[in-house]
């Protein structure tokens, strides 16, 4: 579904990302694991067109969409859950819901999918309530729910564990796991927290100093000795 062909970038006179190449598949929960500094967030940035890539190209289900614009790529089917959630803090969660639907046409963009509150009933609780006045548990669950709505054929999270309670990891590890197991979707997951990232890992790929230097299939994560990669 999202393909990615030796990209390189630069801040300035640094490399950033050294020819990285990578592929995602739909059906399957591709984690990327790496310590901080090394490309990671970066990445993400490229992929979505946040950053411009020096080099290289990024396939989305056929199509080159290097140069394209965000809200192209999210009109396309890519949805980002960034790092730090991002949710918009004055208006209500269902608000915030309905800007997710903002890529969509006719009816579509006015209906907020019912299986999202299945998936996280408490956002239904608190329809009214402005997402600023929700725990951070709970915005990193308005946004990964915001991202769902549009029904993307790719899921991108940003470190979604990051600064959260493990009662709400455990919620989020089984969202995810289900859209995996559903097969309609591809994620690409981005972690630093090795046991969260191996429980629910497809495939796996390691980053170091902007380079993908190990990768495999997340069954042989204990075997490969990938914990060692990222622990600090």
């Amino acid at each position: 579904m999202l393909e990615i062909k030796t990209i390189n970038q630069f801040y300035g006179g640094s490399q950033i990302l050294r020819d990285v190449s990578l592929s995602v598949p739909t059906g399957a929960c591709t984690v990327l694991l790496g310590r901080n500094g090394v490309g990671k967030t970066t990445l993400i940035k490229c992929l979505m067109g946040v950053l411009p890539v020096k080099t290289g190209q990024i396939i989305l289900d056929g199509k080159d969409i290097t140069t394209l614009k965000p809200y192209a790529r999210a009109s396309l089917g890519m949805a980002y859950v960034p790092q730090g959630r991002e949710i918009f803090s004055r208006l209500t969660v269902e608000e915030n819901l309905l800007m997710g639907l903002s890529v969509l046409k006719g009816k579509a963009a006015s209906k907020i999918p019912e299986d999202v509150y299945e998936m996280f009933p408490v956002l239904k609780e608190m329809l009214h309530r402005r997402g600023g006045d929700l725990s951070g548990g709970q915005q990193q669950q308005l946004a990964i729910a915001r991202a769902l709505v549009a029904r993307p054929k790719v899921l991108i999270l940003d470190e979604p564990t990051e600064g959260i309670q493990p009662s709400i990891i455990k919620d989020i590890e089984r969202v995810i796991r289900t859209l995996s197991e559903r097969g309609d979707m591809a994620i690409f997951l981005v972690e630093q927290y090795y046991d969260f990232a191996q429980s629910l890992a497809d495939h796996y790929l390691v980053m170091s100093r902007g380079q993908v230097v190990k990768s495999g299939m997340g069954a042989d994560m204990e075997k490969d000795n990938i914990r060692n990669f990222v622990a600090l």
